[in-house]
């Protein structure tokens, strides 16, 4: 019994790993653009309202990285790899567009709305991933579920980092925040439209 629970929990370990290090390393990086698009408007002290936003990406995101493993739903990979950076631009122009005035609850509302929605697209980009890994595996879902804890792990880590880096340049550097939103927004769409142009498929 104790050797099963150790070869249980080494696999635990194993897909955690990887699905930590794929969002984090090179691999995950139109991801990671993603998550900071999300982020963008958002400072340290509004960390309760970027969890919920997370957690609202993580449903999304599971949804279909689930079902896509499994090979309940299938697309092709080429469309979802151009999709993926569409979805980081559209959110980062949304940033850009926001009115300083806005209602807050409108404009988080619709970055719940981002967050869940594209989270379904992202979850297929993790799963072609994730399929390569398993390859003819019988028993995917321990090693499913592992995958996706490491890559909220990491997603979390992304987060934290820059949450921590706009606190530092807006409450202690001075620089605005809208300010902020902008340089980050506008960076992060610049960065998309070269990956869109990269995986145009038609």
């Amino acid at each position: 019994m104790g050797f099963k629970n150790q070869v249980v929990v080494s696999e635990f370990a194993l897909y955690f790993g990887l699905g930590k290090d794929h969002i984090l390393d090179t691999n995950g990086f139109d991801h990671i653009l993603f998550v900071i698009a999300l982020c963008a408007v958002y400072l340290l002290h509004d960390w309760k309202k970027v969890l919920i936003l997370v957690t609202a990406f993580t449903i999304g995101h599971s949804i279909t990285l689930a079902l896509a493993t499994l090979q309940i739903v299938a697309f092709p990979g080429e469309v979802i790899e151009f999709l993926i950076p569409l979805t980081i631009f559209i959110t980062a122009v949304a940033n850009i567009f926001k009115k300083d005035h806005a209602s807050s609850k409108t404009a988080i509302q619709l970055n719940y709305v981002f967050a869940l929605f594209f989270g379904l697209i992202h979850g297929l980009g993790f799963s072609n991933y994730l399929r390569e890994l398993l390859g003819k595996s019988q028993s995917i879902v321990a090693p499913l579920f592992a995958f996706n804890v490491g890559l909220e792990f990491g997603q979390l880590i992304i987060v934290a980092l820059f949450l921590v880096i706009g606190f530092l340049l807006v409450q202690l550097v001075g620089i605005t925040r809208r300010d902020w939103r902008m340089v980050i927004s506008s960076a992060i769409a610049g960065m998309a439209l070269v990956l869109m142009n990269e995986r145009v498929f038609w």
